[in-house]
This record gives structure tokens, C-alpha cells and sequence, in this order.
């Protein structure tokens, strides 16, 4: 191709420059380049600022010759060369000439808008929302900015990225309050900028959370930085993995009385048995009986300090394996 490109220049300059910007935008989009190297290619190719705008999927990255980008509102009433990436849709990339096109303008703008095309289908199958964008390492510093100030957030205080199990991410200024009214995983408080990494450890929590319920004990809202080396047991139990013995038992304990997960759940948590006997509302001698019928079933005494931690470690497997 370099040998083409030196013979056509030397034969017909504007025909040389022509496959050059071809070439260029080929290679971007066979290394998989975003839109922002796409849009830099096209302001340095032509030696002015260049910009994407997408309305519908809401994405501005605008690019200096220099390489610099931003994700800068466009100017009230642009006059621009211009090129559509999908004829009739919404998105188009143009170049900030004020005096008017230049020789190569047309073909820089054609083969930028097929590279950003490619990667709009490869990347964007449907509109994102903020929260999503904002959530989501793979997207742009700018595109992430945008979504931050979309959301309301101010890029220079922290945020928590909070996960449901039914419903779509949230994000929350550091300060405010979380739901507490369904189940939910909060993440720590980030740079807004880090907000994906909140955002994993908060679908961490939330897999270590329960409906509360007598046949799914447990907390409905926890923080990640709760949970100490309970992450790294997260880590290891996948969604769908063959169960371990000790979940095993505690499943088919749980088939036995209605009681069952309730009792062994407050039993892990509290202090002592006498208190797990008072939360739950229960003599203690009825504590006493249900724990040695519970014991016979999962094969290990409960009643014991070493017993107990082996049941609160099943309890906890048991909510891995069951929230994906």
C-alpha cells in the first residue's frame, strides 16, 4: 500500500492523498477503534477540529488536529461540511471549516462516517441510558462525563452506584440516601469517573443479599464495604456452579420444617443462642430442640462456635448460588 500511495502522489497528488485517507480508515476500523480515534483521525487528516454528534444515542466527542478531544456541546448554528453515518439518521460527523471545504473534505467526512458506522452497529444496538453509560468502563471519559452531567451528578463530588435485582442501575450522589423499601447491593463512593468499579461491587453485595422472607433469610440491602472476605468468596462461586455439600444439606434441611432457614439464619447472626431465641420469639428450650433436629439433618452441630460459622459460610454459598 506505501508503494501504491508513492507512485499514485508522484503521478496525481490528490489521488495519492486520497487512498492515504482511505488506508487510514481502514486500518482504524480493522483494529476495532473507537469513535474517538475516529474522530481525531478526521481532524488530524484534515487539519481542523472535527465532531461526532449523535442525538439519539446522545454521544458528542469533538477532536482537535492536535488529538485532543472533549465532548463539547455543538455551536448554535454549524455551517460545516457534514456527512450523515446512517442516510436520514440523526448521527453525522463534520469538520469546523469556517472558510469553506477543502479538496480532500468530502472524502474525509465519507470514510470517517463509514468507520463510525461500523462501530455504532458493532457497539450500540439500542439507546443507552445514562446510567448505563456511566456504568460501563468500555465507553469514553467524555461520553461518561456526559452522562454524569446528564444524571445531574457533579463529575467533581463522589457516587455510589447502587444494583436491584429487577429494575436498572441507579446512581446516587455519595450524600443521599439508598432504598431500603426492596432488595439492593451498594456500591462503595468513587470519582465519578470510577463509577464502574462501584458499579461491580455493588452487583457483588446484591448477590449476597435475601427477600427477607422465612424461606429466604437474610439482609435485603448491603453495603460492599460490609462484606471484607465475603468478596472474595463471591468471587468463587459462580451462578449455575454444582453447589457444595454443605448447600446441599442446607437445601434439604430447609425442605423439612418451615422454620428451618429462618431459625438457622438468626442463629448464625446473633450473639448467642439465648439471643437468637429472643429474636426469634422462642423459648430457648425450643431453640434447643429445633438446632439438634437441625443439626441431625446437615450433618454438623450448630450449636457449637465452630458449627455455627460452618452454617453462617452455607448460608452465604446459598444466596451466591441462587442470585445470578
Amino acid at each position: 500500500m506505501r508503494e501504491l500511495v508513492g507512485r499514485l502522489t508522484a503521478l496525481d497528488p490528490q489521488a495519492g492523498a486520497a487512498v492515504q485517507v482511505i488506508a487510514y480508515f481502514d486500518a482504524l476500523v480493522a483494529q476495532r477503534a473507537g469513535l474517538e480515534a475516529i474522530v481525531r483521525g478526521a481532524a488530524f487528516l484534515a487539519r481542523c477540529p472535527a465532531r461526532l454528534v449523535d442525538d439519539e444515542r446522545r454521544l458528542r466527542v469533538r477532536a482537535t488536529p492536535d488529538g485532543s478531544t472533549s465532548d463539547s456541546p455543538e455551536p448554535a448554528a454549524p455551517h460545516w461540511p457534514a456527512e450523515e453515518i446512517v442516510p436520514g439518521g440523526p448521527a453525522r460527523v463534520l469538520l469546523e471549516r469556517p472558510s469553506g471545504p477543502a479538496e480532500l473534505d468530502r472524502m474525509i467526512l465519507e470514510r470517517a462516517a463509514a468507520a463510525a458506522r461500523t462501530v455504532l452497529e458493532r457497539t450500540r444496538t439500542r439507546v443507552r441510558e445514562p446510567a448505563e453509560i456511566l456504568l460501563d468502563a468500555r465507553t469514553s471519559e467524555n461520553e461518561r462525563l456526559w452522562a454524569a452531567r446528564r444524571l445531574g451528578l457533579n463529575p467533581d463530588e463522589p457516587a455510589r452506584a447502587i444494583a436491584f435485582p429487577d429494575r436498572p442501575p441507579l446512581v446516587r450522589p455519595a450524600q443521599a440516601d439508598v432504598p431500603q423499601d426492596r432488595r439492593a447491593g451498594v456500591g462503595p463512593a468513587v470519582n465519578v469517573l470510577d463509577l464502574p468499579s462501584s458499579w461491580e461491587a455493588a452487583r457483588t453485595a446484591l448477590r449476597l443479599t435475601a427477600e427477607g422472607t422465612e424461606q429466604d433469610p437474610g439482609p435485603r440491602v448491603l453495603h460492599a464495604g460490609e462484606l471484607g472476605p465475603l468478596a472474595v468468596l463471591a468471587a468463587h462461586i459462580h451462578p449455575g456452579a454444582p453447589a457444595d455439600p454443605d448447600t446441599r444439606a442446607l437445601d434439604r434441611a430447609a425442605a423439612s420444617a418451615p422454620w428451618m432457614l429462618r431459625t438457622l439464619d438468626t442463629v448464625a447472626a446473633a450473639s448467642s443462642l439465648r439471643a437468637a431465641a429472643t429474636a426469634l420469639t422462642v423459648h430457648h428450650s425450643t431453640l434447643q430442640t429445633r438446632l439438634a433436629q437441625a443439626s441431625r439433618l446437615l450433618g454438623w452441630d450448630v450449636r457449637t462456635p465452630a458449627g455455627r460459622l460452618r452454617l453462617h459460610l452455607a448460608l452465604i454459598a446459598r444466596r451466591l448460588h441462587r442470585n445470578p
